[in-house]
C-alpha cells in the first residue's frame, strides 16, 4: 500500500486563490445553467488589439517558436527599457530587465532570490490576494497594514513607519491598487519615499500593472520615478495584461538593480525557463507598436465606474468611494452585517455577504476578507455595460430584502 502523500510545510501556510475560487465557481454555476452574472475576475473584457494578434502571428509563421533567453529576448528587453524611459522617466539597459510568464512569476521570482526565514515583507492592506501567500511561500512573513477608507485605502507614511522594523526587507506598493482601484499621488509617493530613506534595508517592489488605467485628472507617478535615490532598491513591476488586454498570453517585467535582476535570472532558469516566444513578440508590438487603443479603453472603463459606483450607493448597507484607476471597486458592506438573507441565514461577515449574493441573486464578487480588510467586497467592472447594469439591479433587490 502506498503511503499517504504529506504535503509541504509551506504549502500548508498558504491560503488558495480567493478571486479564482470565484470565477471558478461562478463557471460552474453558468454550466449548470444558472443566469450568473461574474464579477469577481480581474481581466479586461476588451479584445487583444489586431496589431498584436498580427505579430503573435508573425512570429509563428517565422519560426520563433523556439526556446528563447531564461529572462526574455533582447528584443523585448529593448522595448521594455524604451518604455520605461518614454512613459516613466526611468532608465534601465536591458541587462536590468526580468520577463517572466506573467506579472506572479516576476514578483514570486524576486521574493525567493531575496527572502530569508524571519525577513518580513510589508503588506498594506486592502492587498491583491496573492502577495502575503507568496511571502509565505518563499519562506518570508507578511506584515499586514490595514489601510481603511478613512485613509482611502492608501498606506500613510506614519503607518508605514510603525510597520518597519529591523527585519524589513520589502515594502509592496500597488498603485492603481487591486482591489480598491486606489491610487497614489506624486506627493503621497514622495511622503513614503522619505520615510523609506530612513531605513536603508528596506527594499521597495512597486506593482504598476494598472499605470495606464487611470481616470479624471489623475497623474499616474511610480516611485522611483518620484525619489530616484531610491532607484537602487527599487523593483518596478509592470506587464501587458491590463493594459492591452494580454492577459492569456503571460507576459509580465520588472527593471531593477543588476544584482536584484541577476538573482531573478538564476530563479527562472531553473523553475519556468522562457516566457512563451509568441508573446514575446506580441509585446514587442504592444510597447513599440500604437497606443490609441488606450484612451478608447480608458474611456469606457471610467463610465462604467461611474455607473457602478452610483449603482451601488443607491443599494442599502453599502457605501462605495470613487477610485482614481484599475477596473475595481472596493464598497463597504458593514450596514449588512447582522441582517438575514433572504434565504434565512444571518449576514455575519463580508464572506456571508458575497456568498448570499450568489445563491440569491446569481451575482460573484469576492469578499474583502481575501483581500485582508473586511467589511468590503471586490467588484470587478471589466466587463460589459449590460452585464453591469443588470448586476446592479439584483445587487440593490439583495440589498432592499435584507432583514
Amino acid at each position: 500500500m502506498a503511503a499517504e502523500l504529506r504535503l509541504s510545510d509551506a504549502l500548508e501556510r498558504v491560503k488558495p486563490s480567493a478571486t479564482i475560487a470565484v470565477t471558478t465557481k461562478a463557471a460552474e454555476l453558468k454550466r449548470e445553467g444558472h443566469d450568473v452574472i461574474g464579477l469577481g475576475a480581474g481581466e479586461p473584457d476588451f479584445d487583444t488589439p489586431d496589431n498584436i494578434k498580427e505579430a503573435g502571428i508573425r512570429a509563428i509563421r517565422k519560426g520563433k517558436t523556439k526556446y528563447t533567453p531564461a529572462d526574455g529576448i533582447p528584443e523585448l528587453k529593448e522595448a521594455i527599457c524604451a518604455k520605461f524611459k518614454r512613459e516613466n522617466g526611468l532608465t534601465y539597459t536591458p541587462a536590468q530587465i526580468h520577463v517572466a510568464p506573467g506579472g506572479k512569476p516576476v514578483i514570486y521570482n524576486a521574493l525567493v532570490a531575496t527572502l530569508n526565514a524571519g525577513d518580513e515583507v510589508i503588506c498594506p492592506a486592502p492587498f491583491w490576494v496573492s502577495y502575503p501567500e507568496m511571502v509565505l511561500m518563499a519562506g518570508g512573513e507578511p506584515v499586514k497594514v490595514e489601510c481603511g477608507p478613512n485613509t482611502n485605502y492608501k498606506l500613510t507614511p506614519e503607518a508605514l513607519e510603525s510597520a518597519i522594523t529591523p527585519n524589513t526587507k520589502w515594502l509592496i506598493l500597488n498603485s492603481p491598487s487591486n482591489p480598491t482601484g486606489a491610487a497614489y499621488t506624486r506627493a503621497e509617493l514622495k511622503a513614503l519615499a522619505d520615510v523609506l530613506l530612513r531605513h536603508p534595508q528596506v527594499w521597495v517592489m512597486t506593482d504598476d500593472m494598472y499605470e495606464h488605467l487611470v481616470y479624471d485628472d489623475f497623474e499616474f507617478t511610480t516611485i522611483a520615478q518620484v525619489e530616484p535615490a531610491l532607484w537602487e532598491r527599487t523593483l518596478t513591476i509592470n506587464g501587458v495584461s491590463k493594459a492591452y488586454a494580454m492577459t492569456g498570453w503571460r507576459i509580465g517585467y520588472a527593471g531593477g538593480p543588476d544584482k536584484l535582476i541577476k538573482a531573478m535570472g538564476k530563479v527562472i532558469s531553473q523553475t519556468t525557463s522562457n516566457p512563451c516566444s509568441i508573446s514575446q513578440w506580441a509585446s514587442v508590438e504592444a510597447l513599440n507598436g500604437p497606443q490609441d487603443f488606450l484612451p478608447v479603453m480608458k474611456a469606457a472603463y471610467k463610465k462604467r465606474r461611474d455607473m457602478v459606483v452610483a449603482g451601488l450607493n443607491q443599494c442599502p448597507g453599502l457605501h462605495c468611494p470613487t477610485p482614481e484607476g484599475a477596473f475595481y471597486v472596493y464598497p463597504s458592506c458593514a450596514g449588512t452585517i447582522g441582517k438575514t438573507a433572504p434565504s434565512g441565514n444571518v449576514i455575519h461577515n463580508d464572506e456571508d455577504f458575497a456568498r448570499e449574493l450568489l445563491e440569491t441573486e446569481k451575482v460573484a464578487v469576492v469578499f474583502g476578507a481575501a483581500f485582508g480588510l473586511s467589511p468590503a467586497f471586490r467588484v470587478s467592472y471589466a466587463t460589459s455595460d449590460a452585464a453591469l447594469q443588470e448586476a446592479l439591479v439584483r445587487i440593490k433587490r439583495f440589498c432592499t430584502a435584507l432583514r
